[in-house]
């Protein structure tokens, strides 16, 4: 089994997940808070957890809400990764994601690539930090096209 796989470590209730806020457009690291505090509590813990992996792991990164969804970027660069609640996971999309190695497990797009997680899954924050750093590292998406949604 692939390090990133993540496996499960208890079963979730069946009760629907309120959607986490939808927010204007902005930059800053304001709103990424705001969304993050707008989730379930064990997806907020999952994103703060990535958040400071972010802090981390990228001198200068670039917050904003974009399409409702926190974006990380490097200044010139674009967009590496966003992320976004759902009502049973959180989605983790790497822009470049066909060029991280390993290539992280969901997506049909032609670059980007992502991780569902799920509150029973097991979270590789290690697996998670190297992913942010090696996209970090590469050109990211400039927004002009397709690819950022996140579906």
């Amino acid at each position: 089994m692939p390090a990133h796989t993540l496996r499960p470590a208890r079963s979730v209730s069946a009760a629907k997940a309120r959607k986490p806020a939808v927010l204007p457009k902005s930059d800053g690291d304001a709103g990424v808070r705001a969304y993050i505090a707008s989730m379930e509590p064990w997806q907020a813990a999952i994103a703060k957890r990535v958040d400071a992996l972010v802090m981390k792991q990228v001198r200068g990164v670039r917050k904003a809400v974009r399409w409702h969804c926190p974006f990380y970027g490097v200044e010139g660069q674009g967009w590496f990764l966003a992320f976004a609640a759902f009502q049973r996971h959180v989605k983790f999309t790497f822009f470049n994601g066909t060029s991280l190695e390993p290539v992280p497990p969901v997506g049909r797009s032609r670059e980007a690539r992502s991780l569902d997680v799920r509150e029973s899954d097991k979270f590789d924050e290690k697996q998670m930090a190297r992913w942010i750093k090696q996209a970090a590292s590469m050109p990211g998406w400039d927004g002009s096209t397709s690819q950022g949604r996140l579906t």
